[in-house]
């Protein structure tokens, strides 16, 4: 008989274990905050994708070690230095998903106090165009 995980580690395991994500999902009315009924294919996608970047890493316990994306630790940093991070992480963080298969096209641009990064996901079911911006 089986135990339930208790730490990231093991839904970590778990994950890798059944490996392809779901693509059917509850679908979730952000502005709401609420769900109004599923979802799936694109649009699950991204939904995934809006998630994932507005997920800090490692901040939460009922998520895994691998989702998410960690941007809270580039505040003070140099706008060069956050724009070269920001890409990286979200690709790393983006490419968790086996829906995602690449990112391109990044632009940014900075404010006084953030850096919006514009960028175009490539997924299984087509292109779609993204933006996040980050405090830095």
């Amino acid at each position: 008989m089986g135990v339930l995980p208790t730490t990231g580690d093991d839904l970590d395991l778990i994950a890798f274990q059944f490996g392809v994500q779901p693509g059917f999902t509850h679908k979730l009315d952000i502005a709401q905050q609420r769900v109004r009924g599923t979802t799936d294919g694109r649009d699950a996608v991204l939904q995934a994708a809006y998630l994932i970047l507005n997920v800090e890493r490692y901040a939460y316990s009922i998520y895994s070690r691998n989702y998410g994306s960690e941007s809270s630790d580039l505040i003070g940093k140099p706008k060069d230095y956050a724009m070269s991070e920001i890409k990286r992480r979200y690709t790393e963080a983006l490419l968790q998903d086996d829906r995602i298969t690449s990112l391109s096209d990044w632009e940014f641009e900075s404010g006084r106090k953030s850096v919006t990064a514009r960028f175009v996901i490539h997924t299984i079911y087509g292109d779609v165009e993204a933006s996040k911006e980050v405090e830095i």
